[in-house]
């Protein structure tokens, strides 16, 4: 793949509402893992290597991704360990891990409980997973044809598979909850309008540029971390599950 579409995504993951957001709501999450220890991490799917300078602030981390492209281009941003493998197949030892996280890379696996299932394999007994996903079949969208999807989930999906896979949910959230709203009432008129794409289908994320109302949509997006932390949040855009391997 051109290595300028790495570098464009790059921009977009650390200037995007959605991403910086995103990361904030991570941090809620992660910081009681920690404990004052380093952990050990597998990020799978790390993209241009946001998420891998991220989670070098919680231990030592390595990456895992399919595209030899994109560990290609990640090498040139983090100096992180990084593995070309499947989801499916992670080359690493059984229960050898404190933390694997998959952040929107499940969706895209046609065997997504097999590819649970490895998560499961290779994190030790009482470590954890974390993961997120789309949510709500029927918020499928030019998004979801961009990224070629598989499917979106509900809460009640991912507590069943992560369950099956031999992890316990200790964190199941849907999240982005203040634009889930917006995007359903977009996304259904669209479908009973039978309205089709015209031309080249654009990225949600090509919709806002930095600068002010990015800057906003960050602060409000980032302060869900408070609740999803907590407690259930009872819609949103996506999912978001922190899992304990059982022993």
């Amino acid at each position: 793949m051109d290595q300028q579409f790495y570098a464009e995504y790059a921009e977009i993951e650390d200037t995007h509402w959605w991403f910086r957001g995103r990361r904030e709501i991570f941090t809620r999450l992660l910081a009681p893992l920690a404990n004052g220890r380093r952990l050990r991490i597998l990020d799978i799917g790390f993209g241009t290597g946001a998420m891998l300078r991220f989670l070098s602030d919680y231990g030592d981390v390595v990456g895992m991704d399919m595209s030899a492209d994109a560990i290609r281009f990640a090498r040139t941003r983090c100096d992180r360990p990084m593995l070309l493998g499947d989801i499916t197949d992670v080359p690493l030892a059984t229960a050898s891990l404190d933390l694997v996280t998959a952040f929107d890379i499940v969706e895209h696996v046609d065997d997504d409980a097999a590819a649970l299932a490895e998560l499961a394999r290779v994190c030790r007994p009482g470590g954890h997973v974390l993961l997120t996903v789309p949510a709500f079949q029927f918020l499928w969208g030019n998004q979801d044809v961009i990224s070629h999807h598989r499917r979106r989930y509900t809460l009640g999906g991912v507590d069943a598979r992560v369950r099956a896979a031999g992890l316990v949910p200790r964190r199941l959230s849907y999240f982005n909850a203040f634009l889930f709203p917006v995007v359903a009432a977009v996304r259904v008129a669209r479908r009973l309008r039978g309205a089709r794409p015209q031309g080249e289908i654009k990225s949600d994320f090509t919709m806002t540029k930095p600068g002010l109302v990015n800057d906003v949509l960050t602060r409000v997006f980032a302060a869900e971390g408070h609740v999803v932390a907590r407690r259930r949040l009872p819609v949103g855009v996506s999912v978001v599950c922190l899992a304990t391997r059982q022993a």
